[in-house]
């Protein structure tokens, strides 16, 4: 018999991707009765909940045409981890054994489901994977094939836009981290070792959870055939901008040895001076100062170093093994972040201080 699978849609002023959503859910080829389709409902600041359109467009078809509906309205936005989170929690209750994250902005391909299930069950080393993510409507471009993660934290799309027809990927491979965007997850390892920490609210819970499977000796893929269509849009503003930074901290303190970060250190202060100095060209340095402020609360130290002392307890990997696939450069998407500076200078310092820091860090 197949497993239960239970998708968490997180809904955030979900209404004008939900049709693509229930298209998909009709063709899916796993059994439909295996299946539990979940809708946390994050309210959206301005345009709040999505909750009437939910309800009008899904309870009608729930268990005939798509899987059965479960609608979990929250009060509150939750953020990506604590609404996510909501779902993870109902799935356990109700005995599910695979939990896949479905994004808001996107839909699957028919088989993906069927797919992920089956590379899953061949596999019981593999912790968490994520689908193929292409483009859409460019639906020949990549989104991402496994995201790729940076020594310093960092995260960012793998393959970013390259021909489908041109990526050369095995049918399972590990990868930096898998997208949260697109991602089967095992029941019994998020009730052994937790839900997504929802501490990170938004950016970077996706690569916490895939550094935790990584420390615990899972392994973290990417599954080629199995396909997400994203409506994705890379946006800059200055939250996004406080929690990627914020978090990549959060990050880095709770999986690194302390030989590690010492190794690292030194590179990590010449990025620092250049994040500044970004912040100030971009008139965000008051946000610069935010995360600072943060991070010199005595409460936030207490809270992130009982994660760093949690993960460090239950850890069975080393920190070479879990930055064995990191990467030594960082790309982002939009053009006026991966600027010449960073592309010509910091880039290839990283890359340069990152070839002698790896053969260094043996332990």
């Amino acid at each position: 018999m197949h497993p239960k699978v239970a998708i968490i849609y997180l809904s955030f002023n979900s209404d004008i991707y939900l049709d693509d959503v229930i298209s998909a859910l009709q063709k899916m080829s796993y059994p439909k009765d295996r299946v539990e389709f979940i809708v946390v409902d994050n309210p959206h600041p301005k345009f709040g909940s999505s909750m009437p359109n939910l309800e009008e467009k899904l309870l009608p078809i729930s268990g005939n045409s798509i899987p059965h509906v479960t609608l979990l309205p929250q009060k509150e936005n939750l953020g990506f981890s604590g609404g996510n989170n909501a779902g993870m929690a109902w799935a356990l209750e109700h005995g599910f054994e695979y939990v896949y994250l479905h994004n808001n902005d996107g839909f699957m391909a028919a088989d993906c489901i069927e797919k992920m299930v089956a590379t899953l069950e061949a596999d019981s080393q593999i912790g968490a994977a994520q689908s193929l993510l292409l483009l859409y409507p460019e639906t020949e471009l990549v989104n991402t094939a496994g995201n790729s993660f940076n020594y310093l934290g960092f995260g960012y799309c793998g393959n970013f836009r390259v021909k489908k027809s041109d990526l050369k990927l095995e049918a399972v491979e590990e990868v930096g981290y898998a997208s949260g965007a697109s991602i089967l997850m095992r029941a019994k390892l998020l009730k052994e070792y937790g839900f997504w920490d929802k501490d990170f609210f938004l950016y970077h819970e996706d690569i916490e959870y895939s550094l935790r499977m990584k420390a615990l000796g899972y392994k973290v893929c990417i599954i080629r055939d199995a396909i997400f269509y994203h409506k994705y849009q890379f946006s800059r503003n200055q939250d996004k901008f406080y929690y990627m930074e914020r978090n990549r901290y959060g990050v880095m303190w709770m999986y690194f040895k302390w030989p590690t970060l010492l190794a690292l250190l030194p590179m990590a202060l010449i990025m620092e001076v250049g994040l500044i100095f970004f912040s100030i060209i971009s008139g965000w340095f008051a946000v610069r100062i935010n995360i600072y402020k943060y991070w010199l609360n005595l409460n936030h130290l207490r809270l992130w170093f009982g994660k760093r002392k949690h993960i460090q307890s239950i850890r069975k990997a080393t920190d070479r093994q879990i930055l064995k696939l990191a990467s030594d450069k960082v790309i982002f998407e939009e053009k006026d972040i991966n600027n010449p500076l960073l592309k010509y200078v910091a880039n290839p310092l990283m890359s340069a201080y990152w070839f002698v820091a790896k053969r260094i860090i043996f332990w």
